[in-house]
C-alpha cells in the first residue's frame, strides 16, 4: 500500500520540498516513524476520507504522530512547495496549457466549522467553506484558495490569478500568466475585466443578460472535469478540520496529486 500511495517518484519530489528531520531527544540520530511511511498515511487520509484516529496500523506510525507530522509539514507550506516542483515538472517538459485557463469554485454541502466558513446559500444556508481553482487548458490546477461559502465567486479571482507561482517553461523564462481566462456570469465584473487586461490577459467571461455560461462549455469543462477529480479525494466532501490551513492543506495536496498523475501518465 505503502509503494502505491507514494510511489518512487512522488517519493523523490517530496523529499525536495519535505523540512530536515529533527531527530530524536535520546539523541539517536533517527526518527520515531518513517517520513514516508507517514506520508503515504496522510495521503490516505486525504483520498479515503476516513478520520486520524481510524489510520491502520500498517503505515507504522501511530494517529497522533501522523497528525502532527501532517500539521509541521502545514505549517512549513509543503503542501504548496510540492505542488510548485511538480508543475514545474509538467511545464519543462511542455505539458502545460496557458493558452486558455478557467477559473472556478465549489461549495462542498454540509455544516462546518472552524475560520474562513460562512453561510452556504445552496445548502440551507448550513455553515461551510468553498474551494476557488484556477486550471490550464488540460485542467491541472495552477492555482487554489479556500474562503466561506458566502464569499462570492468573484472575490476569488484576483487572488487565484496572483497566486499562479512562476512555473519553468520548456524553452524561454519562467511563466505565471494565461493568455486568456474563461469564467462564468459570477465573474462578469468591470473591475475584474479590466484587472485582466492590464496583465495582459484577454477575459473570456459570460456576460449577464447577453451571453448564455454554456457558449463558454467547450472550455470550461476541464475546469469542471477537475473539480470532479477533486471530488474522488474524500477528505474535502466535508471540513472535519476546525483550523482553515489544514483544510487548504488537504486541497493542496489534491492539487498536487492531480498534476502527479499527468507526469506518470
Amino acid at each position: 500500500m505503502m509503494q502505491r500511495l507514494v510511489p518512487d517518484k512522488l517519493w523523490e519530489l517530496f523529499l525536495r520540498v519535505v523540512p530536515e528531520a529533527p531527530v530524536r531527544p535520546q539523541g539517536g540520530g533517527r526518527r520515531i516513524a518513517d517520513d514516508r511511511g507517514v506520508l503515504a498515511a496522510i495521503l490516505f487520509v486525504a483520498t479515503s476520507g476516513c478520520t486520524w484516529r481510524q489510520l491502520p496500523p500498517v503505515f507504522g506510525a501511530s494517529w497522533q504522530t501522523v497528525h502532527r507530522r501532517f500539521s509541521q509539514w502545514t505549517a512549513a507550506r509543503v503542501w504548496a512547495k510540492l505542488h510548485r516542483v511538480i508543475l514545474d515538472e509538467l511545464g519543462s517538459d511542455g505539458i502545460l496549457d496557458w493558452s486558455r485557463c478557467a477559473i472556478d469554485s465549489v461549495s462542498p454541502p454540509g455544516s462546518q466549522r472552524g475560520a474562513l466558513t460562512g453561510p452556504n446559500p445552496t445548502d440551507r444556508g448550513k455553515k461551510g467553506s468553498k474551494i476557488h481553482l484556477l486550471t490550464d487548458r488540460n485542467g491541472l490546477p495552477l492555482s487554489v484558495g479556500i474562503s466561506g461559502a458566502n464569499t462570492h465567486d468573484s472575490q476569488g479571482l484576483e487572488p487565484l490569478v496572483r497566486g499562479i507561482p512562476p512555473i519553468r517553461s520548456r524553452r524561454g523564462p519562467r511563466r505565471r500568466r494565461p493568455a486568456k481566462l474563461h469564467g462564468d456570469k459570477g465573474y462578469d465584473y468591470p473591475h475584474l475585466r479590466k484587472w485582466l487586461r492590464d496583465r495582459n490577459i484577454t477575459p473570456r467571461i459570460a456576460r449577464k443578460g447577453i451571453e448564455s455560461s454554456e457558449r463558454l462549455g467547450r472550455h470550461r469543462w476541464m475546469v469542471e472535469r477537475t473539480v470532479a477529480w477533486m471530488n474522488g479525494f474524500r477528505r474535502l466532501h466535508r471540513r472535519y478540520e476546525r483550523l482553515a490551513d489544514h483544510f487548504l492543506g488537504f486541497v493542496g495536496i489534491a492539487a498536487a496529486l492531480i498534476c502527479y498523475r499527468r507526469i506518470t501518465n
